[in-house]
């Protein structure tokens, strides 16, 4: 009875591990050999299938430290039943979260929420790379979205800059998004709005335009604020912070300097208010620097230039200040530019109490941001690229609050202050309706330096 019973425990142990295998034979279409400066992510979207699903199919993928190497062999598996089949336009990625049920309601808040992402997603150039890694941070977005119950069904299209827009636009699947994001060249806004608007899709503008075509279409967010916007709110903010405080603006004898316009607009408001402002030089004699300080009120610097260089004398000559004339109280108002020089500077913009304005901020010390960059490394098997925004953090910022956006108000969703309520990484989000028009991102931040070395972000 004993043999028997091994007998027959040894038969199921050997049926099991046949249908195993059998299994593993039927879930994998082909093996892939690997050529050179071919990537995970470019393997998928060649054959049609995720990053995730690759992965899953490849176990030793997700061990840590793994390289894709040339000559290697991976299974490559069948798309899953939810992977959008490839169009001849469009490089598709589909991480489908099947987190509810999806339902065919025309109400997005009732099924998956269908994103078309229409950029450069090519390894061509600069503008190619930048969008994949963008496109990467997406994904990433509807990966952490899933956790919250929000599916989503995302489409790709490679919308190169001498691709035909409108050739695009007639695949099918175009039309039956609720959101798209792009594009990134100008000339291609005006079809590409005019298509949002007929089929009532909400478009994301993710990037700087120079094209006023689509200022009345209220299907459009616009994220990009011009230089003229910008100055306007900085102002506002600026005397809405320092109203009490004395203005020193140092002329830097730059004279390719773009920042007139801004210390310009400052001069007005502080005239038009009536707070007190004084003029000075960088190349000033100590004395007479010294005049233009009050000896009365926290004194707020401000450059009428971004150079690191001049930045560096000014700070030279505060110091002076300093020690001489200890009692002044003084902060300084830079430039987002600044935000680049923080190595050479940081001492000195803690020590004066250093406001920079800007419409993003990423901090290299937070443990989300470290977490994201860990994951996009384990996603994708390479760093960021190296910019002062990473184009992977503004993707999964964008996507994260327009999707939860959409899925939370559906239509109605106009992406205010305080609707969806997601911190970002690193660009804040917050449109305004411009007349009957456009959505305008108004949102800015000052990142502050303060004398207890410890960084602040003001949120406006």
């Amino acid at each position: 009875m004993i043999r028997l019973l091994r007998y027959f425990l040894l038969l199921t142990t050997l049926c099991l591990t046949t249908e195993t295998l059998l299994a593993q034979v039927q879930n994998f279409k082909e093996l892939h050999k690997v050529k050179r400066k071919e990537t995970i992510f470019g393997i998928a979207r060649e054959n049609g299938v995720t990053v995730q699903d690759l992965i899953k199919a490849n176990p030793e993928m997700n061990t840590p430290g793994y390289e894709l190497k040339k000559g290697d062999y991976i299974k490559i598996p069948f798309p899953s039943a939810t992977t959008a089949a490839p169009v001849s336009t469009a490089a598709t990625q589909q991480p489908q979260m099947p987190a509810k049920p999806v339902v065919t309601a025309t109400d997005m808040r009732q099924r998956e929420i269908r994103v078309g992402i229409m950029l450069p997603l090519h390894n061509i150039n600069g503008d190619g790379k930048r969008m994949v890694e963008y496109y990467r941070g997406v994904l990433m977005a509807c990966d952490s979205l899933k956790a919250n119950g929000i599916s989503t069904d995302i489409r790709a299209w490679n919308v190169a800059e001498d691709t035909d827009i409108q050739k695009v636009l007639r695949d099918p699947n175009a039309a039956n998004r609720d959101l798209i994001i792009g594009p990134l060249y100008s000339k291609q806004v005006k079809a590409l709005g005019d298509f949002a608007q007929k089929h009532d899709i909400r478009l994301l503008i993710p990037f700087s335009i120079s094209s006023t075509d689509v200022n009345e279409n209220p299907n459009v967010f616009q994220v990009h604020q011009n230089g003229s916007m910008l100055n306007q709110s900085y102002v506002s903010r600026y005397y809405q912070r320092f109203s009490d405080s004395h203005t020193v603006i140092i002329d830097c004898n730059d004279s390719t300097s773009t920042k007139g316009a801004f210390t310009s607009a400052l001069r007005r408001k502080l005239e038009q208010e009536g707070a007190s402002y004084t003029i000075t030089n960088l190349r000033s004699s100590e004395a007479a620097f010294k005049k233009s300080f009050s000896d009365s009120k926290r004194n707020v610097v401000v450059l009428n230039t971004s150079r690191s260089a001049d930045l560096n004398v000014a700070f030279a000559k505060l110091n002076g200040l300093a020690m001489t004339t200890p009692s002044l109280r003084i902060s300084v108002f830079g430039y987002q530019e600044w935000l680049q020089y923080t190595r050479q500077h940081l001492d000195n913009m803690y020590k004066f109490d250093t406001y920079v304005p800007s419409v993003y901020y990423l901090n290299p010390l937070s443990r989300r941001v470290e977490h994201f960059k860990k994951k996009y490394r384990w996603n994708f098997h390479q760093d960021l690229q190296n910019y002062p925004q990473p184009f992977a953090v503004t993707g999964f910022d964008q996507a994260f609050f327009m999707i939860k956006g959409l899925h939370m108000y559906g239509t109605h969703f106009i992406g205010a202050s305080g609707m969806v309520g997601y911190t970002p990484m690193q660009k804040p989000l917050q449109f305004e309706r411009v007349g009957n028009g456009r959505l305008q991102n108004k949102a800015i931040l000052f990142v502050h330096y303060t004398p207890a070395n410890r960084i602040d972000v003001i949120n406006f």
